[in-house]
């Protein structure tokens, strides 16, 4: 039996210290026949330059940074396998990962399949099992360390993680790749939310580990892509009743995120969020139309992928939000009932 041919697109950027391993843990995959297109968005160090020859492996350098969304694509349009996987510079996949990720991509009503993703230095531990999406378009890594024993079971998810995922390539064609506008974050809750919209569904697959070096960081830049990103999912992704039922909750956030970012240092960066947002309507409104020409589900289906709990150990939240999180889970179970 032949095996599946996967062409797996891998970004550099920075200093780039685990792009070696996680190479040759891509090359070194069992039970199916890799190739990576590795796209060089930046690297700073010699580590896209001193990786070894491999007919497998061909690096494209774009004129500038295209972002994780833009070079993402880049590296898919020179890639012909009929399966797409994506991997990041800094995770390493166990040699089955990326087969058993095929075997499920491969079912006819399946989008994407998320990877097992653990941390590398605590491999017991998840980094995410699959993306939340709460009902203001906030999204995180799902059950961040918690055990990977008691996630050993295949679910439906609403966001797959962008450091594993694999998807057919007539399903990356079809849904049009990454939107390269979000530039880094929330592209794949886009792909993903898009994927449920035209009746494929989204699914982690415990058996495909793949370890993540993951280092959590805040710096300006980061916090305008966020919650620029976020508004635009919002604005363009939910229909029309949606936006309405969640509006409420929405403007209750946005309130309180620009607390957060004068307390945090990022308010000019929250203010050129909402900025950018106000100036770019147009926009917004165009690929909205588009979204939903190609839709097939509606908002009530959609809805069930939402959560209306915030994880704490991610977004803390001050002493007395259980409160809040209690009237939002109130809100969501009547406002869930007008869509």
């Amino acid at each position: 039996m032949t095996a599946p041919q996967v062409s797996v697109v891998m970004l550099a950027y920075g200093d780039e210290p685990v792009l070696h391993d996680a190479v040759r843990s891509v090359l070194a995959s069992e039970d199916v026949d890799v190739s990576v297109v590795l796209v060089d968005n930046g690297c700073t160090s010699d580590a896209v330059s001193s990786l070894p020859d491999d007919p497998r492996l061909r690096v494209l350098v774009p004129d500038e940074n295209l972002g994780f969304a833009g070079g993402v694509n880049h590296g898919a349009a020179a890639a012909d396998a009929p399966f797409l996987c994506l991997v990041n510079s800094d995770a390493e996949v166990e040699p089955r990962a990326i087969a058993a990720l095929v075997r499920v991509a491969s079912r006819p009503d399946v989008g994407i399949a998320s990877g097992s993703i653990r941390l590398a230095d605590r491999p017991e531990l998840m980094n995410s099992a699959g993306n939340p999406v709460h009902v203001v378009g906030l999204s995180w890594a799902g059950a961040f360390e918690e055990p990977a024993a008691d996630h050993q079971v295949e679910r439906e998810i609403a966001s797959a993680s962008g450091a594993g995922l694999v998807l057919r390539r007539e399903v990356w064609d079809r849904l049009g790749g990454f939107d390269a506008t979000y530039f880094a974050y929330h592209e794949d809750v886009d792909l993903s939310w898009r994927s449920w919209q035209i009746g494929l569904r989204v699914l982690f697959v415990p058996d495909a580990v793949v370890l993540h070096h993951y280092e959590f960081s805040r710096n300006s830049r980061k916090m305008f892509l966020l919650e620029r990103n976020r508004r635009i999912f919002l604005a363009t992704l939910y229909g029309p009743r949606l936006r309405a039922v969640t509006a409420l909750p929405t403007w209750a956030v946005g309130v309180a995120l620009g607390f957060v970012a004068r307390g945090q240092g990022w308010a000019a960066e929250h203010r050129q969020a909402q900025e950018w947002i106000r100036t770019n309507r147009a926009w917004l409104r165009r690929r909205r139309a588009e979204v939903a020409r190609s839709r097939t589900v509606d908002d009530r289906t959609m809805a069930r992928l939402l959560t209306p709990v915030l994880d704490q150990q991610v977004f803390p939240l001050p002493p007395g939000s259980g409160v809040l999180q209690a009237v939002m889970r109130g809100y969501w179970a009547v406002a869930r009932r007008l869509l």
